[in-house]
This record gives structure tokens, C-alpha cells and sequence, in this order.
């Protein structure tokens, strides 16, 4: 290992903690003002994702920027342009059923990850509200997931 690589190693490790710590700050805001705090990030409208922890089995909330598809919601596991994908992410592929909290109301959901021409097609349309997606996407060698989110029957 180079010390550039531990130097990429150390900006990853502070990146993951200025994200989590801004996404407790924001998810906190969120909640006390039912989204009237943090329901949007510039043109972007957010939500709050709960996921299962795939291995404590706890609810885990993130907040994310999200479009809406028809009746679908639709949101990116971006992380950043981070070389992983984020944990949200990873605990709805071994899990699917979610909550989602838009303003004051949450419903149960089911996520799925968009492929083919479906994800090329919403990977425009983000990109078109958020430009910043194009540019986390350059910044690492993986796919940046889209996720789509449908209704649910069940809650999770």
C-alpha cells in the first residue's frame, strides 16, 4: 500500500463521517419540522429512507433526494461518488420492504434496482434536477444504483 492509497483511504473515512454526521443532523431536522427542515436540497425534494440493518435487524433512516415516476418514487444510492455503495443500499437489496417518510406521513414501500434502458432513462431525468449525480458518477468505477420505489401492502 502506497501513501497515497492510506491518504484515499483516510478522505474516504472522513467523507463516510461527515456524511453520517450531516445525515443525522438532517434527518433530526426533518423529523421535528415533518419536512418543512431539509424536505428540499436545492430543486431536489428529500425524503427519508428506512431500511432493515441486514445485520442488527434494525430500522435504519437515511434522507435522500428523490423524483417522482407516476406513482413511483425514485432516489440514488450515490454515497457521494464513494467507491461502495452506502449501507441504505446494501440493506434493501437483503431486504426490499422500506418506509418512507414525506413530510409528516409515512407509508410502506418496496424498493428495486432500475436496469437496462429504465435506469438510463430515470438516470437522465436526475441528472437533469441534480447535476451533481453526473459528477459522483465520475468520480468512482461503480454503477450508481437508481432505485425505484413502489407501494407496498406490507410493512416492513
Amino acid at each position: 500500500m502506497t501513501s497515497g492509497d492510506t491518504a484515499g483511504q483516510e478522505g474516504s473515512a472522513a467523507t463516510r463521517f461527515a456524511m453520517r454526521s450531516l445525515g443525522s443532523l438532517h434527518r433530526g431536522l426533518f423529523r421535528l419540522s415533518r419536512g418543512r427542515i431539509g424536505g428540499k436540497v436545492g430543486q431536489l425534494p428529500v425524503l427519508l429512507l428506512t431500511t432493515t440493518g441486514r445485520k442488527s435487524g434494525q430500522p435504519r433512516t437515511w434522507p435522500l433526494g428523490y423524483i417522482r415516476d407516476g406513482e413511483r418514487l425514485v432516489v440514488v444510492a450515490s454515497a457521494g461518488g464513494e467507491p461502495k455503495h452506502p449501507a441504505w443500499y446494501v440493506n434493501l437489496r437483503a431486504d426490499p420492504r422500506v418506509t418512507v417518510q414525506l413530510g409528516g406521513e409515512s407509508v410502506a414501500m418496496r424498493a428495486e434496482t432500475a436496469t437496462g434502458p429504465e435506469r438510463a432513462r430515470l438516470w437522465g431525468r436526475l441528472i437533469a434536477v441534480f447535476p451533481g449525480f453526473a459528477e459522483y458518477q465520475r468520480k468512482t468505477s461503480r454503477e450508481i444504483p437508481v432505485v425505484v420505489l413502489t407501494g407496498a401492502t406490507t410493512a416492513p
